[in-house]
């Protein structure tokens, strides 16, 4: 009996410290005014571009920017709320004033900086992929040469792929040979059936595929056309920018980031550190 008063002593010593753990986390990160004001962390989202955000089979709201919000809502002892609203109707909102964060995946542009900042927490860009059992052919500096790539017609891949050609040539390394199709199925087709050796394609969807096809393509070393992307503040909105940032930089250092990128095959695509852009000079290649 005694031993057993121990151990229940034990658990309830390290609920506490686990509960201490996360109310300090929620004392010490920032919070915008309408977090204090409100007890909400209301973000605005399409709900359907997986597997950034999506309503699953279960009609439960889920992917990375769904699960990156839920856990900034928890460390700030906040609530969180998700506005669906369209994608072109987010930055107008925010200039507007409708609502504070879209919490979706922008790519920082001139036009787009004059009418809000951003939180960069990810990285888009093309990869390869092919079969498992040629993964390993893969490795190492300028392994794309002598291979045989899919590209969609016209797609950033595509002209990727001439440029990466070029590049094999003047290092004198074999010439990689570029196969054109109209669809990214018609693709990963090609691969599966030994027609080419990889599918070179957006991370984001590539690195999706490996996961929901169970492995049956995966991804190679080897980011090309590499830009940040991030959430959209209200311009010169410091106190609601900093709060994201200090929360997604805790959830890197955490481990959480590299957890929840993962679940979704997008480790390609993660950032070291988060950080505010409110000007071009400041994007990070």
């Amino acid at each position: 009996m005694k031993k057993h008063k121990s151990l229940h002593s034990v658990a309830l010593a390290v609920a506490a410290f686990a509960g201490s753990v996360g109310m300090a986390a929620a004392a010490e990160l920032p919070k915008s005014a309408e977090v204090k004001d409100t007890g909400k962390l209301v973000i605005a989202n399409t709900l359907e571009y997986a597997p950034f955000e999506f309503i699953d089979e279960k009609g439960e709201q889920v992917g990375i920017n769904i699960e990156l919000a839920q856990e900034t809502a928890k460390m700030l002892g906040a609530e969180l709320e998700v506005t669906r609203i369209p994608f072109p109707s987010m930055i107008p909102g925010l200039a507007a004033g409708r609502f504070k964060i879209a919490w979706e995946t922008f790519a920082a542009t001139e036009d787009r900086l004059k009418q809000v900042d951003f939180v960069m927490f990810i990285k888009s860009g093309i990869v390869a992929s092919t079969t498992p059992d040629k993964a390993p052919s893969f490795q190492g500096e300028n392994n794309l040469c002598g291979k045989r790539l899919g590209v969609i017609g016209g797609a950033v891949s595509d002209f990727i792929a001439d440029r990466l050609n070029e590049e094999c040539k003047t290092k004198g390394l074999p010439e990689l040979t570029k196969s054109v199709f109209p669809e990214g199925k018609d693709i990963i087709q090609a691969v599966l059936s030994d027609r080419i050796d990889a599918r070179l394609d957006d991370a984001t969807a590539s690195g999706y595929f490996e996961v929901t096809s169970k492995g049956q393509l995966v991804v190679v070393p080897g980011l090309y056309d590499v830009a940040p992307l991030g959430i959209a503040v209200p311009k010169g909105d410091k106190d609601t920018a900093e709060m994201l940032r200090a929360a997604l930089e805790e959830m890197i250092k955490n481990g959480t980031y590299e957890t929840i990128m993962s679940k979704y095959g997008m480790t390609s695509a993660m950032i070291e550190e988060a950080y505010v852009v409110d000007s071009a000079d400041k994007i990070r290649k």
